[in-house]
Parts: structure tokens; C-alpha cells; sequence
């Protein structure tokens, strides 16, 4: 797995994991639809927003941080996390949603991108007699250059154009928080904490801009080409996540004495009206929404190599496609290649709104998973779980929790979905936990490994013996299912898990059990884990 995921020559810091969580948090949304959220409820409703979002995200970020000081974090940063710690079948599961998350956001925030361009449209059709009624005509070309730069260059160009234009989009800020209006010179300040009633609900509007802070986590699918992941992902997320909310505070507050709520609601790109040079807007959207694409299109690939490399996809033709990577700093071409493909399909359809609740929905899913396996580690006396860095459990609870209402709110249909087809195998796994806090039985279990571990061991060995266990649980760790049969594919292969009234008969009866269980090499200890009685 190392070798196959790690950068060979990685030597990325801290700073470019901040600058691609925090470009990603201060994108798209921040110049088109905070403004339509002040003027709908307010500067105290658009207060509660930021608040209540960065209830999810402090939490999520607090999580990631302890969980990627507790191991080794290799190529594919999140599905990494998540695969290590609920295994790979189930990290698949949410890692493949984690992807289409990110491939489908290069896309966001392209089409948002040609949204920059809506400033300079009347002096083309004035000085050209050109009206340009399809801002595909800026995305596609837009995105097609971004695509050759990416197979061609890969990350380390992505990181050099990165600097570039947080730097523009750090000058579009300070312009525009420099910037005055007439109407805020005649501003009543008592107006600043009034309540504003939408007729289009508070969640409508939460929905709306959330997701201008899913960004936090962006940093952590650099986590192959990062010096010290351990210290980089954990500094450079928190920081972004904590730098982002106090910015978008001001920015509320700056929008909400500076501009009418008509005016807020009815110009998309108010903000240039407010600042000191109207122009640098349009140039920090096309900054801010470039820079966002390229986190993600830097991020998705890698995630996808990551699920490759692990041997999840059912075929393994693709498995070995996705994987692969150039032989001089191992990126991901082919990953590369099959995002841009999902980035042009949904540029094409040319429209924010019907891909940004998609995107939330997915991205509610890693938050939520990366908040419980923090919550489930506290209380699983794990003595391998030993992370330098420590959230507190109700923190991590609480962001679990909220994910899953918001989802709900957002869209109750893609909610049930996303939980049916993404946590099926996750539900499994919580009803046993469950079991361990309503049961006086006493578990034991026991690790089948492939012959070698932890050295050199082959894999694809076919495995028998599995069906008809009524008296234990067998987790399956490192397998797959090739030609209808289910095969060797990791190190430590199967957990046989029983429970009883004392730890000598739970064993007997996971040891029973592993008797009629087979696979080429397969081997076990008897002799571990009683120091932990």
C-alpha cells in the first residue's frame, strides 16, 4: 500500500494543505449567494447559518485531526481515514461517494467560474454586437485547459497556480471589505439585529450557501505528497476552518451595513458594487471558483487511486486502471482522466443549483462517518488508538448528529438514499456496537491473516467455510469477490468474533468456528491479547 500511494518525492508543508482547504471554504458561494442570504434573513439569520454549518465542520475537522495522528495517513487522505478505521469494504462504499463529491465539485465550481464573466458581457455585446445568451461558452473552454494542465503538469503546477490565486482572492477581500456604499453611510445600525422573515424558510437558505464551508477537509487529499501528514492535515484544517468562519462573519456583517436586502437579493455580484474597486469581484469570483476547482481536481483523482489500489472495484482490470500512476512521482493520470470526463458531463449541463445539493449530500455523508469512527474510538479501548492530537467524544457525537439532520432538512429523499446505499454495511457495524453497551457478554475475536503477514503474503486465495455461523461474526478485513468467489485481498484477512459468559469459552467459539474456515496459508495466534484482561 505505501508504495503504491505515497509520492515518491513528497514534499509538500503545511501551507499548501491550508491553502487548498481555505480556497475551497472561500469560493463560489462567498461572491453569489451570501449577499442573496443576508438579504433573506438577516445579518443575525445569516449569523445562525455560519454557526450552526461550522457545528458540523469544527467537529469534522477537531475528528480528522485526531484520527490522522493516530496512523500513518497515505495517498487518498479521507477514503484513507475512513477505509483504516471501518475497514475497506465500508470505506469504499463512503470513499467512491467522497469522489463523485469531488469530481462533480470541479464542474461546481467551473460553471460558477463563467458566472465571473456576466460583469464584462454588456461591453462585448456593446463593443462587438455579441450577446452571449450560454455561459458554456466561458466553462467548457475553461475547463478543457484546466484538464490539459492537470494530465500534464499535475499537482505541483496546481500548487504554483494555487498561491496565485489565493493571492487575488486575499486582495478581492481586503478591496472589498475597504469598500463604502451612500447606503451605508445613512445606515441605522439598530437594523443590524432585527429579524428578517423569508418567505422562503431558514433551511432553504441554509441549504443555499452550506456549501461554502465544505472545504475544510480539501487539504487532506494532498496527504501523499505531504512531508509530515501527522502535522500538516491537523494544523493546516483546523486553521482554514477556523480562519474561514471569522471571515465569513465579517463578510455578513460588511454586506449587511454596506447594501438594501433588495439590492442583496436581487444582484448576484452586489459585492462588487461595495468595494473599493468594483472590477476586482468578478476577477476574485473567477480567483476564488478556479482555485476551488483545482483543490478538488488535485483531491478527486488521488481518492480514486486510492480506492484502486485497495482492490475494492469488483474488476480488476479497473482496479489496476485507476491505480495506476507515472513512474516519476506516481500521480494519478488515469484517475485524472476518468474526473475529467465527470466534470465535463456535468459542466454541460450548466446550471449551480442542480448539482450544489448533490454535493452537500455527499459531502454531509464523509462528515458525518469521520465524526463517528472519532465517537466510536473513544469508547472502543482501542490500545492501538493512541492519536497525539484529541477531540472530545460529545464534540464528535454532536457533528455525527448533525450531519444527519441536515441531510434530512436539505432533502429528505437524498437522505434516505444516501443512508440506504452508502451506510448499509455502517449500520451493521454501529448494531453491534450497540450490542457492547446493552450486553454483559464478554467478546473476544480472532485475526485470520494470509501466510507472511506482516511480510511479503499473496493474495487472491479463494475462501471457504464462510456461510451457516450462527455463534460468531465474522467482520471480513482484507477481501474481495472475484468470479463469484470470494478471495484473499489484504494482510489480515478475517475478524471471528464471539461472545459468551467468560473470554476461554468466547474463544473456544471463535476458534471453533475458524476450523471451517479455509483459504490457502491462512494462519492465526493463540498466544496474544491476554495482557489486555
Amino acid at each position: 500500500m505505501e508504495n503504491k500511494l505515497q509520492n515518491f518525492k513528497a514534499n509538500f508543508g503545511t501551507l499548501p494543505v491550508f491553502l487548498t482547504a481555505i480556497s475551497t471554504i472561500l469560493g463560489a458561494v462567498m461572491f453569489l449567494r451570501f449577499g442573496y442570504a443576508v438579504g433573506e434573513v438577516g445579518f443575525l439569520g445569516t449569523l445562525l447559518i455560519i454557526l450552526v454549518a461550522h457545528m458540523v465542520t469544527i467537529p469534522t475537522a477537531m475528528a480528522l485531526a485526531e484520527i490522522a495522528t493516530n496512523q500513518k495517513v497515505e495517498g487518498g487522505g479521507e477514503y484513507f481515514i475512513i477505509s483504516r478505521s471501518f475497514g475497506v469494504n465500508i470505506g469504499a462504499s463512503i470513499g467512491l461517494a467522497l469522489y463523485l463529491s469531488q469530481a462533480i465539485s470541479v464542474a461546481f465550481y467551473i460553471i460558477a467560474f463563467a458566472e465571473s464573466f456576466e460583469a464584462i458581457k454588456p461591453w462585448i455585446l456593446s463593443e462587438f454586437g455579441y450577446e452571449i445568451y450560454d455561459n458554456r461558452i466561458f466553462s467548457v473552454p475553461a475547463l478543457l485547459l484546466l484538464i490539459g494542465l492537470m494530465i500534464t503538469k499535475g499537482a505541483d503546477l496546481g500548487m504554483k497556480a494555487l498561491y496565485v490565486v489565493v493571492a487575488i482572492l486575499g486582495v478581492s477581500l481586503v478591496m472589498f471589505f475597504f469598500g463604502t456604499t451612500d447606503y451605508a453611510a445613512t445606515y441605522d445600525s439598530s437594523l443590524l439585529f432585527s429579524n428578517v422573515d423569508s418567505d422562503k424558510g431558514f433551511f432553504f437558505i441554509f441549504a443555499i450557501i452550506f456549501p461554502a464551508f465544505t472545504g475544510m477537509t480539501a487539504g487532506v487529499g494532498l496527504s501523499g505528497d505531504l512531508k509530515d501528514p501527522k502535522k500538516s492535515i491537523p494544523t493546516g484544517t483546523l486553521a482554514a476552518t477556523i480562519v474561514g468562519m471569522i471571515i465569513y462573519i465579517f463578510i455578513a456583517l460588511k454586506l449587511a451595513y454596506s447594501a438594501s436586502p433588495d439590492d442583496l437579493v436581487n444582484d448576484q455580484l452586489v459585492m462588487s458594487k461595495i468595494a473599493y474597486w468594483g472590477p476586482i469581484i468578478p476577477l476574485g469570483l473567477a480567483a476564488a471558483t478556479i482555485s476551488s476547482a483545482l483543490g478538488s481536481f488535485m483531491v478527486a483523482p488521488r481518492t480514486l487511486q486510492a480506492i484502486g489500489s485497495d482492490n475494492v472495484i469488483p474488476n480488476q482490470k479497473v482496479n489496476d486502471f485507476v491505480s495506476k500512476g507515472t513512474a516519476k512521482n506516481n500521480e494519478p493520470k488515469n484517475a485524472t482522466i476518468i474526473t475529467a470526463v465527470i466534470a465535463i458531463i456535468f459542466v454541460m449541463m450548466g446550471d449551480v443549483n442542480a448539482v450544489a445539493e448533490v454535493i452537500s449530500m455527499f459531502f454531509m455523508v464523509t462528515y458525518g462517518s469521520l465524526c463517528l469512527i472519532s465517537f466510536m474510538q473513544h469508547f472502543a479501548a482501542d490500545p492501538a488508538y493512541r492519536p497525539s492530537f484529541k477531540s472530545k467524544w460529545y464534540l464528535s457525537l454532536m457533528g455525527a448528529i448533525l450531519c444527519i439532520y441536515l441531510m434530512f432538512k436539505i432533502n429528505a429523499v437524498y437522505a434516505v438514499a444516501s443512508i440506504l446505499l452508502i451506510f448499509s454495511e455502517l449500520l451493521v457495524f454501529l448494531a453491534i456496537v450497540v450490542l457492547m453497551f446493552v450486553t454483559d457478554k464478554i467478546a473476544t475475536t480472532v485475526m485470520l491473516v494470509s501466510g507472511g503477514y506482516p511480510e511479503s503474503y499473496e493474495k487472491g486465495a479463494v475462501i471457504s467455510g464462510l456461510d451457516n455461523h450462527k455463534d460468531s461474526i465474522i467482520f471480513h478485513a482484507g477481501t474481495k469477490i472475484k468470479d463469484e468467489a470470494i478471495v484473499t485481498s489484504g494482510g489480515r484477512v478475517l475478524a471471528v468474533t464471539s461472545l459468551a459468559d467468560s473470554i476461554q469459552e468466547a474463544l473456544n467459539q471463535s476458534y471453533k468456528t475458524i476450523d471451517s474456515i479455509h483459504f490457502e496459508k491462512m494462519n492465526y495466534r493463540k498466544d496474544i491479547g491476554f495482557d489486555l484482561v
